[in-house]
């Protein structure tokens, strides 16, 4: 037994109850705060990791109209780490060190990893580039990363997508400083859109991103909404399908919308500049 432990056990060792001590104090110090009062200051913009509050132990922001893109693989399962070990390990940073340096070159405001998903989020007046972001990285895992997959483990491991925007309050939790070390502390976002974009992610299939309507409203452009013409002799067709929710009691709104598309072959580059373009002249 390990000096922590042992003094874990032999705090109390000679009384019989529930819990032990240190294990009861910290309830009682949860419980306390929870009955006390809570402050929440209000920011326009999610604020740097640094300025998110850990200190004070009631002290919350709230950002309004947060966007969160969330991916994760789909099929994963089908990986296993006991007879694929090496070729699972390598689809799992395949996939996941991709999202998260693809979100970081569009500049997310954001970037968590989450099982085995990732999620990033976006100021609220940055739909576009949000949009452009979980595009390129759905491009990504039909040009290259279902097909190397496959290519080793005959499993058809694809990914889930999903978007949605709504206000969130966010603080710190964990220890500051933990015997010298500041790892074991992590940003906890409450609200909405990180759960609603990860249920969206949990029902996409064949590659489709699937976004709740208040983030859809967002998308006015054409550029968003339409196709360029390719390979429709240049006609133009809608690309988002509009989805009935209205039975699923996981969702609190009852519209979404399903994408197929990835980026065209010979206006993807420019499509997604254009995109990014539309939030900076806004």
């Amino acid at each position: 037994m390990s000096y922590f432990q042992e003094l874990f056990f032999r705090e109390d060792a000679n009384e019989d109850k529930k819990l032990p001590k240190s294990i009861q104090d910290i309830i009682d110090i949860e419980v306390k705060n929870f009955k006390g009062s809570v402050s929440v200051t209000h920011r326009n913009k999610i604020p740097a990791t640094s300025d998110i509050p850990i200190e004070n132990t009631s002290h919350w922001l709230k950002i309004p109209d947060v966007i969160c893109c969330f991916v994760d693989m789909e099929g994963s399962t089908k990986l296993s780490a006991g007879l694929h070990e090496k070729t699972t390990a390598k689809a799992y940073k395949l996939f996941t060190e991709t999202a998260i340096r693809m979100f970081a070159k569009f500049d997310a405001e954001y970037i968590d990893v989450k099982g085995d998903g990732v999620f990033a989020l976006f100021n609220s007046d940055r739909a576009y580039t949000a949009l452009s972001a979980v595009v390129t990285f759905k491009t990504f895992v039909c040009d290259y990363f279902t097909p190397m997959v496959r290519e080793e483990t005959e499993k058809e491991i694809g990914g889930h997508f999903g978007i949605d925007q709504k206000s969130v309050l966010v603080r710190k939790f964990g220890f500051k400083t933990y015997h010298g070390r500041t790892d074991r502390q992590n940003e906890v976002w409450a609200g909405k859109p990180i759960n609603m974009a990860a249920k969206l992610a949990s029902i996409s299939t064949d590659n489709k991103l699937w976004v709740s309507d208040r983030f859809y409203t967002n998308l006015v452009d054409e550029k968003a909404t339409h196709s360029c013409g390719c390979p429709d002799n240049g006609e133009k067709t809608p690309l988002w399908e509009k989805e009935d929710l209205s039975s699923d009691t996981r969702f609190d709104f009852e519209i979404a919308y399903s994408l197929g598309s990835n980026w065209c072959e010979i206006h993807g580059k420019s499509f997604c500049r254009d995109l990014i373009k539309l939030d900076e002249s806004a």
